[in-house]
């Protein structure tokens, strides 16, 4: 079978909305190209330093690529994920070059190429996300570790994004907290919530994709009699002072919309970790979890990322 490859010459802000474009439109696989990954200093599994090739990253801004199948819808799929790309401008989401390009590839080529980006990789304290085919020793005894399967969907949980929410997580979930997690896309966070102690998890996302890819890495990690999966639109008919702890990995957009929302459903006293925030937004983000009656306790910068942690008042 024959596969095609789509790659996108982008920014850092535009990857996750992309990246749910290309899902949606029937992607089996993405791939981020990030330059910034070349700066970081890496060990395999038995201690040996790794070098990425340079060549394979752009000198700026990031390239995503996603496969789709040859069949004689993808003309029509490739002008609807662009048409989709070109929409994020209403957004105020900056797309930089939005260069696309189409290639053709083999099925044997694209099933183990991109397994070459993705390696163990310690996020945390206590967190280390492992690639489900690597076989990894746990460094030390109170090492927690995330099995992902990178080809199901969203990612492999090391962007930047989801790193501050799990450093987040741990400073501030409680053995035996109730948690949510909205826009729960791999259900990364919903399992280290689980790792962490949390007696109860809902995780939810409005897309389908999402659903079956996180309750697929939730039995994989074997935390599936803590947290559920379900299809919803943010809190939607989530019931009042429910939650210890909300987190919310998604676009600042987003979650200016619904934090009076978040203020209902989380306890008093209890947490909002929001994650996914470009820096010239996070004032906006501040400001509006502040009118709906929550105090900011912390900001995390990691890269062109903000996360913000409040407490519910």
């Amino acid at each position: 079978m024959k596969w095609s490859e789509i790659s996108i010459h982008t920014t850092n802000e535009a990857i996750e909305p992309i990246s749910n474009i290309l899902h949606e439109a029937g992607a089996s696989g993405v791939v981020i190209e990030d330059p910034f990954e070349l700066t970081k200093e890496r060990e395999d599994q038995f201690g040996e330093i790794y070098q990425l090739n340079p060549d394979d990253y752009p000198e700026e801004g990031v390239i995503i690529k996603a496969y789709l199948p040859v069949n004689s819808f993808l003309g029509e799929t490739v002008d609807a994920i662009k048409e989709s790309i070109n929409d994020l401008i209403l957004h105020d989401i900056d797309l930089g070059l939005n260069r696309v390009t189409i290639s053709e590839v083999n099925e044997e080529e694209w099933a183990t190429a991109w397994k070459k980006y993705y390696n163990p990789v310690k996020i945390s304290e206590k967190f280390t996300i492992v690639p489900t085919w690597e076989i990894y020793e746990p460094v030390s005894s109170d090492e927690l570790i995330i099995e992902l399967d990178p080809g199901m969907a969203f990612g492999t949980g090391t962007h930047p994004t989801t790193v501050m929410c799990i450093q987040a997580l741990e400073r501030t979930v409680r053995p035996g907290d109730r948690v949510i997690d909205v826009g729960t896309g791999s259900g990364v966070l919903s399992i280290a919530a689980a790792l962490l102690g949390a007696e109860d998890v809902r995780a939810y996302d409005l897309d389908e994709v999402a659903v079956t890819s996180a309750k697929l890495n939730i039995k994989l990690n074997k935390v599936h009699d803590k947290v559920s999966v379900a299809q919803n639109n943010l809190l939607d008919g989530v019931e009042e002072n429910s939650a210890d702890v909300i987190v919310a990995n998604i676009l600042a957009e987003v979650i200016l919309r619904f934090t009076d929302d978040v203020a209902r459903v989380v306890k008093p006293g209890g947490s909002f970790i929001a994650s996914g925030i470009i820096q010239p937004k996070k004032d906006l983000v501040k400001d509006a979890l502040i009118d709906s009656g929550f105090e900011i306790v912390e900001t995390i910068l990691m890269e062109d990322w903000v996360a913000i942690s409040a407490k519910r008042k």
